[in-house]
C-alpha cells in the first residue's frame, strides 16, 4: 500500500487525509458541503484524500478532491446482510479503490491508509470511527495518528466525555478540533511538525 502514497506531491510526512462522516446527507447539506470544499483545498495542496466510498460526507471528499485536481483513494465493501451500511455508492468514483471483505477490515484500512483523520459530523459509524482513532492514539502514543474534529458541536460532545469518562491528558492531546474550513490547514501543519520531531517510528 506505500506505492499508494508515493502518487502524493506533499512533501511532509502527512500525505493521505482520511475523511469520516455522515452518509445520510444529501448535496445541500452543510456538511456535506463542507467536506467537499474542505477535500477540494486540501486535495489542491497535493494532499491524497481518502474515504469509505460511500454517499455523504465520503461522496463529497472524493468529488471535492477531484474538483481540487488531486488524487483519491477509497476502502469499500458492498455486503449482502448489513441492510444498516450504506454499502459502495456507484456516485463515488475514485482513482484507486481498495475493497475489502467486512466492516472490520473497512475500517482499520481506513485507518491505515490516512496519515491524519478528519471527523464530520456523523452517526454511530462515524462515532466507531471516532473511537478507534482515539483508542489507536492512545496506544501508540508518541507515534500516533492525530485526528480532527470537524464543527463546533464536538467542543460540547468532549466537554461531556471529559467531565465524565476517565479521559486524560495525553489522551486530549492527539486531536484538535476546527471551528471553519480555514482552521485545517494550520492543524495538519501543526501536527507535521510534531510528527517531524518523534524519533523514527512507522505509524502505518
Amino acid at each position: 500500500m506505500d506505492d499508494l502514497k508515493k502518487y502524493s506531491e506533499h512533501d511532509g510526512f502527512i500525505k493521505n487525509i482520511a475523511f469520516f462522516g455522515d452518509a445520510n446527507i444529501s448535496e445541500t447539506d452543510e456538511t456535506y458541503t463542507q467536506a467537499f470544499k474542505l477535500a477540494e483545498i486540501l486535495s489542491g495542496e497535493g494532499y491524497i484524500i481518502v474515504d469509505g466510498g460511500g454517499p455523504g460526507v465520503m461522496e463529497a471528499a472524493t468529488n471535492g478532491a477531484k474538483k481540487g485536481g488531486g488524487k483519491t483513494i477509497t476502502v469499500t465493501f458492498d455486503p449482502t446482510n448489513a441492510p444498516g451500511f450504506e454499502g459502495k455508492y456507484i456516485g463515488n468514483v475514485p482513482d484507486t479503490e481498495i475493497v475489502t471483505t467486512n466492516y472490520i477490515e473497512r475500517m482499520f484500512k481506513l485507518m491505515e491508509m490516512g496519515d491524519i483523520f478528519i471527523m464530520f459530523k456523523g452517526g454511530t459509524g462515524t462515532i466507531s470511527e471516532f473511537g478507534t482513532a482515539w483508542v489507536l492514539a492512545k496506544l501508540y502514543f508518541g507515534c500516533h495518528k492525530p485526528f480532527i474534529l470537524f464543527g463546533d458541536f464536538w467542543v460540547e460532545v468532549i466537554d461531556v466525555m471529559r467531565k465524565n469518562l476517565n479521559i486524560d491528558s495525553k489522551e486530549m492531546s492527539v486531536f484538535e478540533i476546527a471551528s471553519d474550513i480555514e482552521d485545517v490547514p494550520a492543524i495538519i501543519a501543526k501536527f507535521e511538525k510534531s510528527i517531524s520531531e518523534r524519533p523514527y517510528c512507522a505509524i502505518n
